[in-house]
């Protein structure tokens, strides 16, 4: 290879990342309008005696498809409001959801106060909401009074869809996320199984909740910290106040119950039974219905034991349940991939069983699988089927960003696994100390900190006091181990009285230490005796692969700050009772064949094949005309075309038109008619199931060479961010191998009109500063179709109207533009010929004056297009 040639690949290496990036990210950004929501307030009647009226503060967004359709209740997180799921709420109703969200009592601008989701307070206000979902015309019936509804939500929203649906039977299916299965084993943890009588107070989480800051987190509600109506029967002014100062807008009774375990760092018999009120551990085999359950791996709060112990309960009643684990959780670090992932996945299980279920509720056809052990021992299982866990995949080379990988499995094993391997780990009886007031304390996870700081990740960084710690550790792994469960260890304590201690497990590795998963750690009591007391610690559940030569260290700590401990000094002696660690692994969890979930990878992958025929159209542009078109040389012809989603719906159905030369055709359509999966079938970066797409006449494949005579841009370009603007369009021209004098690149840059500003870094850039670099970047070597995705975005109104003049001069030439936008006037403007498409399949096509034509006289003798669109389209104005 000459230097000149190396020169070139280097280049073109750089340029298919760097068009991998453009292509990852407008896979992952949301392309379709959201749905307006319609602001609510809702009464509700609640309270022990149903004598507490409250009014939720709501928004409801009905289905864009129109008619009647299956309803979808949205939950908030603790602290949130209703204003936090709207957007989510709008890509639900996009999909052909009624969705209503609300602001819990005590939360946002709904009156009430705070019961952590007691069955007489919030469980009857989801109640009376369904009631309220049950009289809407958009929603479907199963029954009178009846809706077919389901309910998804995280962390305190996911338990409010786990005790609704143990009250209500009329909930068809239900997404709790990072949430809880019994509320006092959350914040009294104890990792022997005594059970949160013994536990060990989550001081800082609690916290959180409870005190000022925490209140703090409740999203501004009325007043700041309102007061609590004197605090409750038989309560002084004083005690109210301080109530007040403590609880926020909790109901008395919980303020009670924290004020006194906060101070004796203890759970009383009265703060459990409290606590598991709110719990489904309370309504065991009352949850009968379809249920996915999603938990972080990263979650000190709640972590994946709950959704273990949520899992067995409700697959036990013989309802179908799957498990998911994701890479994030309370303590933060989740990736956006494994967001998106979430939302997905959550859509799907509601149109599988709330769309595609014959009769709600009912498991008919249900099947269970088993992985089969090769180890020497093997998990009990759970009875839920479907088990994906989120892995680490690598950098993304572009974005240099983490990318996660979803393993699957077809049964959910426990955190006990589908197999066990012992490893051995050695040490001496160590003594340790427990000091003074329990300070200094040793560090693992510092709950709160994302949430409080904005972040989106935790640090986890791990300390360990000296004298305060005992440590044994393995030799070096001959093989490596993937661990998917709750590993095990027996220990044994010496000396008097009870011990409390803190387990946590370790990958070392050349002087490099990971605790794991994510510095979580196992709080435990142990009475100890002179003999030594046996103990077996049930560690942090984790997903993680211990490579050769890596050794596990596990230690047990005397303190740790985020949790409360004896004040008293104390001296005690820790060593092991067993010789070994028992890690639990799951081989039934496989990454697709293919490499990474395709949601992670399909943008990226396809996005390196469009440049990969442009690599190739250096060589083939010279052709003649007639040697690139078939008889009738249609810019583009879409017939029979059919995509499905994973769950069978079709995204596409049967799909076909034709563009002609010299027009700008705009695509339009409702969120969800399937207008963002024909552009990528157009581009070649995913098959359709049915029917074929041919440019100029020739059918699209993956890297066709017809695809270099298409320009593309989407929303959220990638360039490379510390080049200059110039640098990025020459790099990209560069890796096409075609002649510099081609990509005209004047005539781009002045479509661009970024002036001085294509000399500066692109990390500079505003968003419509990129979006102009963009499209001058799709309109290098000015291609014959050219396809744009929201090109005004981010442009204000002088350069909207510089664009339209631009898209109409660019059609007149002889080529072709599609665009697909949301700006309806924009289009009426641009525009020659509009093709519209709801629910997949096409519902108009034609000159856009056409269009205007249909539209009822009722819209006057001018009717705009916006008012045409919603009544082809059937959405009430």
């Amino acid at each position: 290879m000459t230097f000149r040639g190396g020169r070139r690949a280097l280049a073109a290496l750089v340029a298919l990342a760097l068009v991998a990036v453009g292509g990852l990210t407008w896979y992952l950004w949301p392309s379709e309008p959201l749905v307006r929501g319609q602001d609510v307030a809702i009464s509700v009647v609640d309270g022990p005696a149903d004598d507490q009226h409250v009014t939720l503060d709501a928004a409801f967004f009905p289905p864009a498809t129109g008619g009647r359709a299956p309803a979808v209740l949205l939950a908030h997180g603790f602290g949130g409001s209703k204003d936090d799921l709207r957007d989510e709420a709008s890509r639900l109703a996009g999909r052909g959801y009624a969705v209503l969200t609300w602001s819990a009592r005590g939360f946002g601008r709904s009156t009430g106060e705070i019961a952590l989701n007691s069955p007489d307070y919030e469980v009857k206000d989801v109640r009376a909401l369904v009631d309220w979902l049950a009289r809407r015309p958009e929603v479907r019936l199963d029954a009178d009074g009846d809706p077919r509804v389901g309910i998804a939500g995280g962390s305190y929203g996911g338990a409010i869809a786990l005790m609704a649906a143990a009250y209500d039977t009329r909930i068809d299916a239900i997404v709790p996320q990072i949430t809880w299965y019994d509320l006092a084993d959350a914040l009294f943890p104890e990792s022997t199984g005594r059970g949160p009588e013994h536990g060990v107070f989550k001081k800082m989480w609690a916290g959180l909740f409870f005190s000022s800051s925490g209140s703090a987190l409740s999203g501004g509600a009325p007043g700041g910290l309102a007061a609590l109506a004197g605090g409750g029967s038989g309560a002084t002014a004083a005690q109210g106040a301080s109530r007040q100062a403590q609880c926020g807008r909790f109901l008395a009774e919980i303020c009670d119950m924290y004020l006194t375990v906060a101070e004796t760092g203890r759970a009383t018999p009265e703060a459990v039974k409290l606590l598991r009120a709110s719990s489904p551990v309370s309504v065991p085999g009352r949850i009968k219905i379809p249920t996915l359950l999603i938990q972080g791996q990263r979650d000190s709060l709640f972590p994946l034991g709950h959704a273990d112990a949520n899992a067995r309960a409700i697959a036990a009643t013989g309802a179908p349940v799957e498990v998911a684990w994701i890479s994030g959780g309370h303590d933060g670090g989740g990736s956006d991939i494994d967001t998106e992932w979430v939302e997905e996945r959550t859509t799907a299980w509601l149109d599988r069983w709330l769309k595609e279920s014959p009769v709600p509720g009912v498991q008919a056809g249900r099947t269970t699988s088993t992985s089969t052990s090769t180890s020497t021992s093997t998990g009990t299982g759970t009875g839920a089927t479907g088990f994906t866990v989120s892995r680490d995949g690598g950098r993304d080379p572009g974005t240099r960003r983490s990318l996660v990988v979803h393993a699957s499995a077809p049964s959910y094993p426990g955190l006990g696994g589908a197999s066990r391997t012992e490893v051995p780990v050695v040490g001496p009886v160590q003594e340790i100390a427990n000091p003074p007031g329990g300070s200094p304390a040793s560090v693992s996870i510092v709950p709160g900190m994302s949430l409080l700081g904005g972040g989106s990740a935790n640090p986890g960084v791990s300390v360990d006091i000296p004298g305060q710690a005992a440590m044994f550790e393995s030799a070096p792994l001959a093989t490596p181990v993937h661990v998917t469960g709750a590993p095990t260890l027996r220990i044994k304590v010496y000396g008097t009285g009870e011990v409390t201690l803190f387990a946590k497990l370790y990958d070392a590795s050349g002087g490099r230490l990971a605790v794991l998963p994510s510095s979580l750690v196992a709080p435990l009591r142990v009475t100890a005796s002179e003999s030594g007391a046996d103990a077996t610690v049930t560690l942090p559940a984790i997903d993680r692969r211990f490579d050769a030569g890596h050794r596990l260290r596990v230690v047990l700590t005397t303190t740790d700050m985020g949790y409360a401990t004896p004040s008293a000094p104390a001296a005690y002696r820790v060593g092991l009772a067993g010789g070994t660690v028992s890690l639990p692994g799951d081989a039934s969890l496989v990454t697709p064949a293919t490499g990474p979930a395709w949601w992670t990878w399909a943008g990226p992958l396809a996005a390196i094949v469009v440049a990969a025929a442009l690599l190739l159209a250096g060589r083939r542009r010279t052709a003649p005309a007639d040697a690139r078109e078939d008889g009738d040389g249609a810019p583009l012809r879409i017939t029979g075309l059919t995509k499905r989603y994973r769950n069978g719906e079709k995204a596409v159905d049967d799909l076909s038109f034709q563009v002609e030369k010299g027009q700008v055709l705009g695509l339009l359509g409702p969120n969800g008619a399937g207008k963002t999966t024909t552009m990528r079938m157009m581009m070649g970066l995913i098959h359709p199931d049915e029917g074929e797409i041919h440019i100029f006449g020739r059918r699209v494949v993956p890297g066709a060479p017809v695809l270099s005579r298409l320009g593309s841009f989407v929303e959220g370009p990638g360039f490379l961010p510390h080049l200059t603007g110039r640098a990025n369009l020459e790099l990209y021209w560069q890796a096409t191998g075609r002649p510099a004098a081609d990509a005209h690149m004047d005539e781009a840059l002045e479509i661009a009109g970024l002036g001085a500003a294509l000399e500066r870094a692109v990390r500079t850039y505003s968003q419509g500063m990129r979006q102009r670099l963009a499209i001058a970047q799709a309109m290098l070597g000015l291609p014959d179709l050219l396809v744009l995705d929201e090109p005004t975005n981010g442009l204000d109104p002088p350069q909207i109207a510089e664009m339209r003049a631009v898209l109409k001069a660019y059609a007149e030439g002889g080529r072709t533009v599609i665009v697909s936008s949301h700006l309806l006037a924009e289009v009426e403007q641009a525009c020659t010929h509009v093709v519209v498409m709801r629910r997949g399949r096409l519902v108009f096509q034609g000159p856009v004056a056409e269009l205007l034509a249909t539209g009822s006289p009722s819209d006057g003798p001018g009717p705009r297009l916006e008012d045409v669109f919603l009544d082809l389209i059937g959405e009430a104005r």
